[in-house]
């Protein structure tokens, strides 16, 4: 089993990545650049998340290997070993061989360090960039991130300029490159600790609020009169940009030397928009420089890059509005269900997207009403508690872990008990589940938040280019300190349990902060107690009652706007669900009518046939008059069932009119939707 559990989560963890970026990215429609530089940084970061536990159990290993060779005061190299123990250390399961993990550390850390500082800052201004050429829009990204790059050489180089004239200080590459990795690993924390005080309150809090019925149902009225607000604001925005579009495409004509920026501007456009424009355009009229005023190529790219952020926020609140309008209408079949007698759960709304049959099978409405309407409730309010006690020991652990006699920190507490009878497994489940936690936490809340229309990770694959890759900046900055973090709260890093014991491969990578020894027992010990105020102002929902304040409307029981919002949301729900419902009931008419008079179709077209052949020794006009009165008849019924199902039919049509004979064709004119304007009155009396 020898590196047997690494490569196993190596896998994992790649389709773990592979599997949140489809939910939230498009592979179809966003550039393959974008989709590769977002999944290797989500990649990196989750490989992380889910390695150090292995590095953990490995390290112990080490220790206790050592302690068994070495007497009680002998030191071995630079660390100092402890005393031998007479039980035997028995290999993990999951041992790692020596010299494996510095390596994939190396290559992990250094990576996603190159994708958060340096790339995925690039690829942010190349992807929202105009440019028609790929020139153009390495250009404009040169430009807006001369100032950010051209900050941190700044700083590098003043500092550099301090080292070499200072004589005080003799700093050597590797101290050099510690200093780095403290910079940005302080850069970090400062992150955060922000986003793991929010997400230590309100995941908890969203868990035990998802057991209330009439709280989610309220919650989601609220979100749908902003929904609307946003969806109307984006379709009018997007009408406004291709009436503009509109304006240019007319004006700049096929042989004007910029048609090609105009054509690569009308294929971003939705499709109705490109026909419609379409059928505006004269491609035979030549333009004349000294005629009109043509737009510049620099107005081109602006327009290109507006045109751009409009179609994807329209099809994006599209998206979100029909999964709002579903959840609404589930929560109310919930409620409705509540009070069945027969223990059967009815939707209102048959499930548009295709039945699994085995889960129907197993998934019956009887049990589905069990678990939606009992068991749900219960499950949600024990997971709230649960993650509200790992929640308490977290804040408590962050307040006391830089205590090494005695041991405050839980976490502490748990992996030293561990590690004196080597229950590897426990220390692997106990580690995975405490940096998981804290993973969970910090996640969930860059998932959750958004920065007005500039970043918002939307699902269904609704995200845009911009925000893919300002996540993955995010992890790659937050995931380095969070493990620290972890380090620190489990007493692992030698830094916070003053012990000169054989460190994790981790952090032999990070490198001795002793370097700067104000970050290292000042700023990495202290500033993670911030979290309990943090939390406090979370759970006392500080943060919403001034963006409430500041006119963001935001979810409050006690607010008149809050009221007026869920009123205005109920409202365009039972709006939207008169609607369907008369959707619905027409589809079910047509297909009754379908079902009812197309037999009736069949069996008139049999007897005309049959007509034809019993009369076949009549004359010519009794002949030609009985087909003809078939023949209305017919064109009756198919008319009648035409103009029910398609409506494509106006309501003055008359099939008594239509003429077989084609060489009397001329005798009237015909307008498409079977109207004619002018009748021969020669043919008025024929069926008398």
């Amino acid at each position: 089993m020898s590196g047997a559990a690494l490569g196993l989560e190596i896998v994992f963890v790649f389709f773990l990545a592979l599997f949140l970026l489809h939910r939230y990215g498009d592979f179809k429609k966003q550039h393959r650049l974008v989709i590769i530089a977002t999944l290797l940084a989500w990649y990196l970061c989750f490989l992380i998340v889910f390695i150090l536990p292995l590095d953990v159990s490995t390290t112990i290993y080490n220790r206790c290997k050592l302690a068994v060779n070495s007497s009680p005061a002998e030191s071995n190299g630079s660390y100092v070993t402890l005393a031998p123990s007479k039980q035997k250390c028995f290999k993990p399961w999951s041992y790692i061989p020596n010299g494996i993990m510095p390596i994939f550390w190396r290559v992990v850390y250094w990576t996603s360090q190159f994708l958060t500082w340096i790339l995925l800052p690039f690829m942010q201004s190349y992807a929202r960039s105009g440019g028609f050429s790929i020139t153009g829009k390495i250009k404009t990204a040169l430009i807006e991130n001369a100032i950010y790059y051209g900050t941190y050489l700044l700083i590098f180089g003043a500092f550099l300029i301090y080292v070499a004239v200072n004589p005080n200080f003799h700093l050597q590459w590797n101290q050099l490159q510690t200093i780095g990795i403290a910079a940005a690993n302080t850069w970090g924390l400062f992150l955060l600790v922000l986003l793991l005080g929010y997400g230590l309150v309100e995941i908890p809090r969203s868990h035990w609020n998802g057991a209330k019925r009439g709280y989610l149902l309220m919650k989601t009225y609220f979100k749908a009169a902003k929904l609307m607000t946003e969806k109307a604001d984006a379709e009018e925005n997007l009408e406004d940009i291709m009436e503009e579009v509109r304006k240019v495409s007319e004006s700049i004509k096929y042989n004007h030397p910029l048609r090609k920026c105009v054509d690569t501007i009308l294929k971003k456009c939705p499709t109705e928009y490109q026909e419609r424009m379409g059928r505006n355009m004269d491609d035979y009229e030549d333009f004349d420089e000294r005629q009109n005023s043509y737009p510049s190529e620099k107005s081109l790219v602006k327009l290109h890059k507006q045109v751009i952020y409009s179609v994807q926020r329209h099809r994006r609140t599209q998206v979100q509005w029909q999964i709002l309008l579903e959840q609404a209408f589930y929560l109310e079949d919930v409620a409705k269900n509540e009070t069945s007698a027969t223990r059967q759960f009815v939707h209102t709304f048959h499930s548009q997207e295709p039945e699994n049959k085995i889960i129907r099978y197993f998934y019956t409405p009887t049990v589905e009403w069990y678990w939606e309407c009992l068991l749900r409730p219960w499950f949600y309010r024990v997971l709230a508690v649960v993650l509200a006690t790992f929640s308490v020991i977290v804040v408590w652990s962050e307040c006391t872990f830089f205590s090494t006699k005695p041991v405050l920190s839980l976490f502490a507490v748990f992996i030293q008990l561990a590690e004196k009878t080597y229950n590897y497994i426990y220390i692997e489940m106990a580690c995975f589940l405490t940096i998981f936690f804290l993973s969970i936490c910090v996640y969930s809340t860059v998932f959750r938040i958004r920065v007005f229309n500039y970043y918002y990770l939307a699902s269904h694959h609704q995200t845009d280019a911009y925000s893919l890759l300002f996540s993955g900046m995010l992890f790659c900055r937050l995931t380095p300190p969070l493990c620290l973090n972890f380090l620190g709260l489990t007493h692992m890093d030698a830094t916070i349990s003053h012990k000169n014991t054989q460190p994790t491969a981790y952090t032999s990578i990070m490198g001795s902060m002793r370097v700067l020894s104000f970050i290292a027992d000042g700023f990495y010990i202290y500033y993670p107690m911030l979290v309990v105020i943090l939390c406090i102002a979370t759970y006392f929902s500080l943060g919403t009652r001034c963006l409430n304040l500041l006119g963001f409307q935001q979810f409050m029981g006690d607010s008149e706007m809050t009221s007026d919002l869920i009123d205005e949301g109920k409202e365009l729900i039972r709006r939207e669900k008169r609607k369907r419902q008369r959707q619905e009931e027409g589809e079910n008419r047509r297909r009754e009518w379908k079902e009812r008079y197309g037999n009736r179709d069949d069996s008139t077209r049999n007897r005309v046939v049959h007509t034809d052949q019993k009369e076949s020794s009549f004359s010519d006009t009794n002949t030609n008059r009985s087909l003809s009165k078939y023949t209305r008849s017919n064109g009756r019924t198919e008319r009648d069932r035409i103009e029910l199902l398609q409506d494509a039919e106006p309501l003055d049509f008359n099939a008594d009119s239509i003429n077989d004979d084609p060489l009397e064709a001329d005798s009237g004119r015909y307008q498409p939707g079977g109207r004619y304007l002018s009748m021969s009155r020669s043919k008025i009396f024929d069926d008398v």
